[in-house]
């Protein structure tokens, strides 16, 4: 079943407005999705593989957990939602840090996505082994733990790798410089 998202302004304030997340694709409406990138006390961050099902970059590894806001949903309960229906991890609202918002507006498949989203961005200790965790097979194709290093030496190749959207270097680099600052915090 398709869901409802909330559509916002270009600057992320509500409309009260509804529709169908195809609409809004097809539209360009701005709407509200969620991030989550889990770590470990050690420096390992959790990547997601996206699915060959998936039509945008299928196979491409991305943040741990990303998603929709559904329609009147708080930003928390869909990290929470997503998290549960991705990877099968439940994670409570104290676990979660948000640390930015970005918009991102990109269009794919010759336009027939238009993607005008903002991504709350959050972060969270993961405290399981990542072989309890259970990917959900149309979202995630497989899951990894790589070093921060790692991370940032498959980033500085993504053009030729094929690992990292090549695009999103600042953001992933924001991701890191927030995720090692709590790494040193604690």
């Amino acid at each position: 079943m398709e869901e409802y998202l909330d559509i916002v302004t270009s600057t992320g304030e509500f409309t009260n407005k509804t529709a169908l997340k195809s609409d809004v694709h097809k539209n360009g409406w701005y709407h509200n999705t969620i991030h989550l990138w889990l770590y470990t006390d050690d420096g390992k961050i959790l990547l997601q593989q996206r699915s060959r099902k998936k039509p945008i970059y299928p196979l491409l590894w991305d943040v741990s957990v990303a998603g929709h806001v559904d329609a009147g949903e708080s930003f928390k309960a869909a990290v929470i939602r997503e998290t549960k229906e991705e990877i099968s991890l439940e994670l409570v609202p104290n676990d979660l840090k948000k640390i930015s918002v970005q918009l991102h507006e990109s269009s794919y498949e010759n336009g027939a996505i238009l993607d005008n989203e903002f991504h709350h961005i959050y972060i969270a200790k993961l405290n399981v082994a990542v072989s309890k965790l259970v990917p959900q097979p149309n979202e995630v194709e497989a899951l990894k733990l790589v070093s921060i290093a790692q991370f940032k030496q498959l980033l500085a190749n993504s053009v030729n790798n094929n690992h990292f959207i090549a695009t999103n270097t600042d953001y992933y680099e924001l991701v890191l410089a927030k995720i090692n600052n709590e790494i040193i915090k604690n």
